[in-house]
């Protein structure tokens, strides 16, 4: 359980991202969880520089399908990240098991396959509450932490 909040970032740290283009693939499912972490995201990547006009957003309809809709950014325009971003909350099947590895798993193999880093902003908690609280709640915005991340990541 995280006990820090995720939003916290030192910004004399991060490198400006004035120069970079990113794109943000956002599952429709769980909306109200997953426009906060784009939010968050959004609000991030601006505060380090980004341009607006260089932070593309693509739907897909839940988190199984992040996998694609990064692999299509990634085929059909230039970025210099990508960032992942989806919420499954762990229900009554195992339907949360087989989507939670899949995505992971796809999300690590897109990292293996191209040289565009594609960051995991895929909540995986047991309750609601959990995500509400990880998407702009009581420990702050996962999307703000991902954020970071693909800024340091596109300038390794």
């Amino acid at each position: 359980m995280a006990t820090t909040n995720l939003s916290s970032y030192d910004k004399a740290i991060i490198p400006n991202a004035k120069n970079l283009r990113f794109g943000i693939v956002i599952s429709e499912w769980n909306a109200d969880i997953t426009e906060n972490l784009f939010k968050g995201a959004q609000e991030a990547l601006m505060d380090n520089g980004a341009l607006a006009t260089n932070i593309v957003r693509l739907d897909v309809p839940g988190s199984f399908e992040l996998i694609y809709g990064c692999k299509h950014l990634i085929s059909s325009q230039k970025f210099d990240a990508i960032i992942a971003i989806g919420c499954v909350i762990q229900g009554e099947t195992k339907h949360f098991d087989f989507v939670c590895e899949a995505v992971s798993q796809g999300i690590k193999d897109l990292n293996i396959q191209f040289d565009i880093p594609t960051i995991f902003c895929v909540l995986t908690d047991t309750t609601k509450q959990q995500s509400l609280d990880r998407s702009g709640g009581k420990l702050g915005n996962k999307g703000v932490e991902c954020a970071i991340a693909a800024i340091k990541m596109a300038t390794l």
